[in-house]
């Protein structure tokens, strides 16, 4: 640690610090427009300055400075640092000066506005009047894709996007051309950008040059209700913020955690907000004649009880869907149970991950945050860019801080790291079963389910195990077999059961012609359910699963209802309701606990409160809100030695395209345009 002193405050910081991480922990405000704590340093606003005395006789960018650089005084006192200097407020109101030359005067029309850094900062540190007289450039706007609108006139050149590409994204999208005045920001030949992260850079852009074109010109940030909530367009539980205005949600933007998104969120999750208004169900429906038509609940309710009465419990089952909470599978298993039923499942994907071996044997063990710990990391069966682009940018970070060595065994893809391929399927696994020992100290074995949701994945499973413990990826204080799931239901469903009782049947099986007379299918749209069965659908969109029902029970999207999820490495999430469903829609846990009624199988609880006490009751594992029960890594031993017959076909991801996989994002227009665009520039690509 290192004294120095900051405005008269002595405090002690790590050598590495900057100036301006120093300065904030003193508590001093130290306005900036290029540096942000997740990426390189640039240097280039000069917003920062400081006077250190002792030092040059200029303020100096705090951002470029590091503490250890600072000089003692001549007997030896600390450093001193001041922030609010004579020196360095004139310094300051020049540098707002020069950046106000060319920025245009479109505040009352800016979409940043009320948002906006150069606005804060100029009213803190601006010059009273500028005295440049000179034409302000024009600089004409480009075209990047249809997730970020620009208008480069406002660009400050901080450079922020064009690091955020390049460091985080891995995809270089950005750059700089020209010089001085003639300096502009661009992709290259005005392409559209290629990442899946590419909408954080209109959170970065402290100015209004680069915004969220979706959003544009349709409300302002004072006239929204912001609620916390949990993303679950994938399985890593991203910290969200949901912005409603009425009934509408308007926006979604991250929010900071560093145990798993840090600050970014995919653009999945981002802009898959007009998906939340279209194709939605409002109403019960019934089939008669072979067509869909409107009902009331009490007629639905009526009909479901008929058939379920008039079917045997063997010949009664349920699904549940990738987006459904634990609350609501709970209250479907506890049903079912009351019913006799015992053909349960949550893994739609046919994903051969069984509970019966523990916790350790489905999570993500090292958790997220531990990537940044681990020194090796072998992925089989997975493509992290597309399954989850916020954990492949960390697994980026960890490659770029050196020592890293990454080995893929399945596609070959662009992960945006470099990695060695070592085979295409589960003969090269097979091969890691009897390795020597790793030379590393904490490795990590990540396997997709596109290992796992194939017939032959509960032995890939076992042989997994067995190469984890093989290659002392399991060892002492050090788990590092991770399973990446790709639903945001799957590890809760896992931990409540939701899986197929003694003699019950799984999904593909209930999924088969004439398997069952009846299936209640809770929003699982990601499995084709072949005729014979009543289909009971109890979902928020007019998707797949719909299609398919003779009876649809309209439930909430996850912004419209209060409820937990478990993400990838077992951190328990809360997802809080942001507004409300559409006409007769109601929340899907009480949808089951009006139903259990006309059943003659009452629930018992009566409310959101009651259920989860019942929950917690019966798996007080689940209620640690955002803490994470570690799974016993014994169970992994005898996964190792259940054994099984691999095939030979070679691993391929699951996600074929990264906009598509729910219903959410299926009816989002937006969406549908970059999936498009993706299949463009790979044909482009292909020739």
């Amino acid at each position: 640690m290192t004294k120095l002193i900051v405005d008269d405050v002595e405090i002690d910081v790590p050598p590495e610090y900057t100036l301006l991480q120093a300065c904030e922990q003193a508590g001093a405000e130290i306005p900036r427009f290029c540096f942000h704590e997740r990426l390189s340093i640039a240097g280039n606003c000069r917003m920062c300055l400081v006077e250190v005395k002792g030092g040059p006789p200029k303020p100096s960018a705090s951002c470029a400075v590091a503490v250890r650089d600072l000089r003692p005084g001549p007997n030896g006192e600390p450093p001193v640092v001041l922030t609010n200097s004579p020196m360095v407020r004139k310094a300051r109101e020049g540098v707002m000066e020069f950046l106000l030359i060319n920025h245009p005067l479109d505040c009352p029309i800016c979409d940043q506005g009320g948002e906006c850094d150069l606005q804060d900062q100029a009213v803190a540190f601006g010059f009273a009047s500028s005295r440049y007289a000179e034409n302000k450039r024009a600089v004409e706007d480009k075209y990047i894709g249809p997730l970020v609108r620009t208008s480069m006139n406002r660009c400050i050149h901080c450079t922020r996007c064009v690091r955020f590409t390049a460091e985080v994204a891995g995809t270089a999208d950005m750059g700089a051309i020209g010089r001085g005045e003639d300096m502009e920001i661009t992709t290259y030949l005005e392409t559209a950008m290629r990442s899946e992260l590419q909408g954080n850079v209109a959170d970065l852009c402290p100015v209004g040059a680069l915004l969220p074109k979706p959003y544009a010109f349709k409300a302002r940030s004072w006239e929204l209700v912001k609620t916390d909530s949990i993303d679950v367009m994938d399985a890593l539980g991203s910290a969200i913020r949901v912005d409603v205005r009425g009934r509408e949600v308007m926006r979604v933007l991250p929010r900071q955690n560093d145990s798993v998104n840090e600050e970014w969120i995919s653009d999945k999750a981002r802009q898959i907000v007009d998906g939340l208004k279209a194709r939605r169900l409002d109403k019960p429906y019934v089939r008669e004649n072979g067509r869909l038509r409107p009902a009331s609940w009490r007629e639905a309710f009526a009909l479901i009880a008929q058939k379920v009465k008039a079917a045997p419990p063997a010949r009664v089952g349920a699904l549940a869907g990738d987006l459904a909470t634990l609350e609501e599978m709970f209250a479907l298993k506890t049903l079912m149970g009351g019913l006799g039923a015992v053909s349960l499942d949550c893994r739609q994907d046919g994903t051969k991950l069984d509970p019966a071996f523990g916790r350790a044997s489905y999570l993500f063990n090292p958790t997220i945050a531990g990537i940044d710990e681990s020194d090796g990391l072998m992925i089989v069966g997975a493509n992290p860019r597309l399954e989850a682009p916020v954990l492949n940018a960390r697994i980026r970070r960890r490659w770029l801080k050196g020592g890293y060595k990454i080995g893929v065994i399945g596609e070959q893809a662009d992960l945006t790291y470099d990695y060695a391929y070592l085979g295409a399927g589960p003969e090269t696994l097979a091969g890691f079963s009897e390795h020597a020992r790793a030379k590393m100290e904490k490795p990590i074995l990540l396997v997709g389910q596109g290992a796992l949701a194939r017939p032959d994945g509960f032995a890939i499973l076992s042989v997994a195990a067995k190469a984890a413990l093989s290659l002392g990826v399991v060892t002492e204080g050090w788990n590092g077999f991770s399973v990446l799931h790709t639903a945001a239901a799957r590890v809760g469903g896992l931990d409540l059961g939701f899986v197929p009782g003694q003699g019950g049947l799984d999904a593909a099986a209930m999924a088969q012609a004439g398997a069952l007379d009846v299936l209640y299918n809770l929003g699982a749209d990601e499995i084709e359910i072949g005729p014979g069965a009543f289909v009971i659908y109890q979902g928020s969109h007019g998707d797949r699963g719909a299609a398919r029902a003779d009876v649809i029970l309209p439930g909430a999207a996850y912004t419209e209802k209060s409820g937990l999820y478990v993400n990838t490495e077992g951190r328990v999430q809360l997802a809080d309701r942001a507004n409300f469903p559409p006409g007769e829609a109601r929340e899907d846990w009480a949808i089951l606990r009006a139903l259990s009624e006309t059943l003659g199988r009452k629930l018992p609880f009566d409310s959101l409160k009651g259920l989860r006490a019942r929950l917690f009751s019966v798996h007080p594992g689940l209620a640690g809100l955002d803490a994470i029960a570690a799974g016993d890594a014994q169970g992994l031993e005898k996964l190792a030695a259940a054994g099984g017959a691999a095939g030979s076909a070679p691993f391929r991801s699951t996600v074929e395209d990264f906009y598509l996989t729910n219903p959410i994002a299926r009816a989002s227009a937006v969406m549908a345009e970059c999936s498009a665009l993706r299949l463009d520039l790979a044909r482009q690509a292909a020739e």
